[in-house]
Parts: C-alpha cells; structure tokens; sequence
C-alpha cells in the first residue's frame, strides 16, 4: 500500500509562486508515474501534470503549460509542482496521484489512480 502526502498549499497573490511537494510513503514508487489533479469548487477534477518514473517524461495540461514545473526525487519518492504566475482560476485542491497507466491517458483518469493524497489546498484570491 502507498500513501501519499501533499504539502506547500496556501494563499498567494496573482502572479506569485507555490511549490508543491508530495512525499510517498509505503513502498517505492520508482515503477510509478506521478502526478497532480486539481479540482476547484464545484467543479470537476482535472488533470494539471504528470511526470514518468524515471523523470524523462513530462505531460502538462494545457493551461497550465509554460507556468507549472513538475519533477521528481526518487531517493526520496517524492514529486513536486513548481506553480509561477499564479492567478484566481487556479484556485483549487491540489492532488498527488501515483499510476502505471501511461501519462497520455491520465487526462481521462480524473477519478481513476492507482493512489492518490487527500490534497492541498491553493487559494489566489482576484
């Protein structure tokens, strides 16, 4: 079994920075794609990043690309979102999610990961 535990959440201004961090814990997740799903209120949950076990590969929504920098330490089975130019619609639950599918399909995986954190809260007031 695998938990993972975001971190970095808060309020920050438009146009200000946050780094996300989530640290896996359980087992290794060197075989696992790892990643981020955001889900604002009242909304549906959706896909912002993921990247390949070996950090090679990396898959962005569009909306966040050029903003959002995702990476990953495995020694430390951990993956992080480097969020810049943040504005108001990015205000969401931020949640880590670890999967073996590859990343082109998470787009369509919004509900269904292997595993995934309980999430972190961003919040850029307009």
């Amino acid at each position: 079994q695998v938990q993972l535990v975001e971190s970095g959440g808060g309020l920050v201004q438009a146009g200000g920075s946050l780094r996300l961090s989530c640290a896996g814990s359980g087992r290794t997740l060197s075989r696992y794609g790892m990643g981020w799903f955001r889900q604002a209120p009242g909304k549906e949950r959706e896909f912002v990043a993921a990247i390949s076990w070996g950090g090679g590969n990396t898959y962005y929504a569009d909306s966040v690309k050029g903003r959002f920098t995702i990476s990953r330490d495995n020694a430390k089975n951990t993956v992080y979102l480097q969020m810049n130019s943040l504005n108001p619609e990015d205000t969401a639950v931020y949640y880590c999610a670890a999967e073996q599918a590859p990343l082109s399909s998470w787009p369509d995986r919004n509900y269904v990961m292997d595993y995934w954190g309980k999430g972190t809260l961003v919040t850029v007031p307009s």
